[in-house]
């Protein structure tokens, strides 16, 4: 400690920040959380997000924003391995209308020497009864302390979603496909993300939902979970996600992801709590609040 404390400013926020980057870079595939799922009830699903239908559609998947009803205001929190440098903050605003239902997220990844913030304006419609398909136009900023400047650049998202049956459903998401980079003097690309996920509800009360996705440099992830509604304001979750690990070699190694949580339904208000817990990092809680207007 007096050792760091001891250091020069400018050296201590260079070593912050390099053990910023080495964790960022053994928790994720790269160091860019723009495409992470976002809600605690996804985060409870192993992140299995891509088929569902609900408030956080704003941001995993824009066909799911196709059946909402309610105008509603939304927060999700993740405190990612209890590092609050770490931490992921977001928040959103769901408008619908007689033409589609529009929506309005903003994301915050990490602390004052680095982060990342996304900007998101979304649409999604619905073209029939089975069928749904939803766009989203994203502002990318990327900001490095001191003399490191900031970066920024726009990209898009588009999804899909289908009820092949009362029961089943499957959705695809790609998020990036242009292939836009966070600076093309440094040829740093931002990642083509690709997910494709089904979900079957057993029945009224009880859904399985299982996903995979495919950034275009790496090998597949897998993504599960499974929820169960104990009565209609009290559901419980549970999932298993895969995530990159720096152990193994081919574009990393697999290292398993484990989720939990639970959600509380009133008229108006929704909270959800989860965690996972990361077989090497530990545990990162989330929590999320919707609100629903009339």
């Amino acid at each position: 400690m007096y050792i760091w404390l001891s250091m020069p400013k400018q050296i201590s926020y260079f070593v912050c920040r390099i053990l910023l980057l080495v964790l960022l870079f053994v928790g994720s595939v790269s160091a860019t959380d723009f495409n992470t799922p976002i809600g605690s009830r996804s985060a409870a699903l192993g992140n299995a997000s891509v088929t569902l239908c609900d408030f956080w559609s704003v941001h995993n998947n824009q066909a799911g924003l196709a059946s909402f009803e309610n105008i509603a205001v939304g927060f999700y929190y993740e405190n990612r391995y209890l590092i609050k440098e770490l931490s992921l903050k977001s928040g959103a605003f769901i408008l619908p209308t007689k033409s589609g239902v529009f929506g309005l997220s903003y994301n915050y990844f990490g602390y004052s020497l680095y982060n990342e913030s996304k900007l998101g304006l979304a649409y999604g419609r619905s073209f029939g009864k089975y069928f749904s398909a939803g766009i989203q136009l994203d502002y990318l900023h990327t900001k490095i302390a001191e003399d490191y400047g900031s970066k920024s650049t726009f990209t898009f998202e588009i999804g899909i979603r289908s009820n092949l049956s009362e029961k089943l459903t499957i959705a695809c998401h790609v998020f990036n496909p242009i292939g836009a980079k966070i600076s093309k003097d440094l040829d740093e690309k931002i990642p083509v993300i690709i997910k494709l996920g089904a979900s079957y509800a057993i029945s009224e009360k009880l859904l399985i939902a299982i996903e995979t996705e495919k950034d275009l440099e790496y090998k597949p992830l897998i993504r599960g979970g499974i929820e169960y509604k104990i009565i209609e304001q009290a559901i419980v979750r549970i999932g298993y996600s895969t995530l990159p690990s720096t152990s193994g070699s081919d574009s990393f190694s697999i290292a398993s992801v484990y989720s939990f949580g639970f959600g509380l339904n009133f008229k108006k208000l929704a909270i959800d709590v989860s965690s996972t817990v990361h077989q090497v990092l530990g545990w990162s809680p989330q929590v999320s609040m919707i609100y629903k207007f009339k």
